[in-house]
């Protein structure tokens, strides 16, 4: 055997046993990847109402999820939890959504992002829908630089008291007695009274807030309006409103009280007229910070957004029932109206 054949035939053994050795290690073939894990968001819900109610909201978020890349089923999965408006029912939902565990969890309403602040400091909860500013109540440090574990999207509807009693001002030129409902549970109805009372002195109206604390009071309220002489109402968005939302619409228009109210749903339900940010608007905007929390950013670092879509929405079936004409310049601002 002449030396160049021998070389080959040692460089052949070598080259298997290399091989060998490899497989044995379990290198000659590389593992296949780990699939992808579907994250887990959980969704906290504090309003009573039917899935269908909600389902607007829920679309829009979805949508949301979608265009920053990610498909329901696939690349996330939606754990819900509704108190369906006993919001002593919260705090355990809270908890239950935390043992899953969620990757994210988005509150809808601000008892449910109470609660779920309350049940977690580290997991990442994103404000969905919040009416009132999340620094009052120590949800965040502030909208800048939230500084834990909550951000999101704030409505901040507060603010958008004195604009609802200028539309009841435009509505009803001589207004000057206005009856204001306050739900003294909920932790952000206070701000409301604070913001339409300026408003309200500036406009030359006389206001009356009669405090509600139970369904029983809500006849016995309406009463008390009448007897104040008061030609018009305004109502916010609180759990316990929602819940009595047709009883509410209802009484108004038995006892001839034109009404605003701060949900588009109670336009659509047969109130007067609602002006409120954009709800659907808000859910899309809460698949953007989810987005980014999943793709590592902190909670902590990511402003709280304030909306910029607003509606005004007028039941003119209501109006004619009321026997009121609507004046052009609340036609203009009106982004829909219900025939």
């Amino acid at each position: 055997m002449s030396r160049r054949t021998r070389r080959r035939l040692l460089q052949s053994s070598l080259a298997l046993t290399g091989l060998g050795l490899l497989s044995a290690c379990g290198l000659a073939a590389l593992p296949r990847p780990e699939p992808k894990r579907a994250a887990r968001l959980g969704l906290l819900i504090s309003a009573d109402g039917s899935a269908q109610q909600f389902a607007p909201n829920l679309d829009a978020f979805r949508q949301g999820m979608r265009a920053q890349g990610y498909e329901e089923g696939q690349d996330y999965v939606l754990e819900s939890r509704s108190a369906e408006g006993r919001e002593e029912l919260l705090p355990g939902l809270a908890a239950e959504l935390v043992s899953l565990p969620v990757d994210v969890m988005l509150g809808s309403g601000l008892p449910a992002i109470i609660a779920a602040r309350n049940a977690t400091a580290t997991i990442p909860i994103v404000m969905a829908n919040v009416g009132t500013n999340p620094v009052d109540f120590g949800l965040v440090e502030s909208l800048a630089r939230p500084g834990g574990n909550v951000t999101g999207t704030a409505n901040l509807g507060v603010l958008l008291t004195g604009k609802r009693v200028d539309l009841l001002k435009q509505l009803l030129p001589a207004l000057a007695r206005l009856a204001m409902f306050q739900d003294v549970a909920s932790p952000g109805n206070t701000g409301n009274v604070a913001e339409a009372e300026p408003v309200a002195r500036t406009l030359g109206i006389q206001l009356h807030v009669l405090p509600v604390r139970s369904a029983s009071d809500l006849d016995a309220a309406f009463e008390a309006a009448i007897r104040a002489h008061a030609e018009a109402l305004l109502v916010f968005g609180s759990t316990f409103f929602q819940i009595n939302r047709t009883r509410i619409i209802e009484l108004a228009a038995q006892h001839h009280l034109p009404a605003i109210y701060g949900q588009r749903d109670w336009a659509e339900a047969g109130g007067l007229m609602a002006y409120a940010a954009n709800d659907a608007a808000s859910y899309r905007n809460a698949a953007t910070f989810v987005s980014k929390i999943l793709k590592g950013a902190r909670p902590a670092d990511l402003p709280v957004e304030q909306p910029n879509t607003f509606e005004l929405i007028v039941n003119l079936k209501t109006a004619r029932a009321l026997g009121l004409t609507i004046p052009q310049s609340i036609l203009q601002q009106a982004t829909e109206t219900i025939q």
